[in-house]
């Protein structure tokens, strides 16, 4: 699979797979874990060059072992591997990992989720918070919503409870600047 650098001096992310395979296996074999995986390239999503271009997908006997609690230990495989590797930070979204498809059903959950309460900020004039989510999950918001213009998405809060709130497009200019983000993950 070749992948064309984002910036200058940012490696393609083809160059960090034989790493990622590596630890995957450390985590499965010392997580005395019963799965396999696979990492294969994604065709192009619907979020164009801002979609996944790699997928590491497991499946066997432990996969519901890590989608149990909304998927956390996917995802802490996903956040512990990807920092291992030292994973340039341009590149964090052009990677995800899978079991069972859990990241895809999800994605469109969220998609429906964030049209229904668009629709009902339309309706009632009132902004709609959300409930906490993952950097991963508030980005699938925002741009499930980029092209509607008669709201806004902001992103409040911290850590855990940092969540999406909707809001109709003119009380976006009556909303605190955010704080500074942190470079850190």
């Amino acid at each position: 699979m070749e992948s064309q650098p984002l910036s200058e001096g940012t490696k393609p992310i083809a160059a960090y797979l034989p790493r990622i395979e590596s630890l995957v296996r450390q985590v499965i074999e010392f997580g005395r874990f019963s799965l396999k995986f696979e990492i294969r390239g994604m065709p192009p999503g619907e979020d164009g060059p801002e979609s996944p271009e790699v997928m590491v997908d497991f499946s066997g006997l432990d996969s519901d072992l890590l989608l149990e609690a909304h998927a956390e230990l996917l995802n802490a495989i996903e956040y512990v591997v990807l920092k291992a590797v030292r994973l340039e930070e341009d590149l964090f979204g052009k990677i995800t990992f899978d079991c069972l498809g859990w990241r895809q059903e999800r994605i469109q959950e969220l998609r429906l989720m964030a049209k229904v309460a668009a629709d009902r900020v339309v309706e009632s004039g009132s902004p709609f918070p959300l409930g906490p989510m993952n950097p991963r999950e508030r980005r699938v918001v925002h741009l499930a919503l980029r092209d509607r213009t008669e709201v806004h998405t902001a992103s409040e809060g911290f850590g855990a409870e940092r969540k999406v709130v909707i809001l109709p497009a003119g009380m976006a200019d009556r909303m605190a600047p955010a704080p500074p983000r942190s470079r850190r993950r």
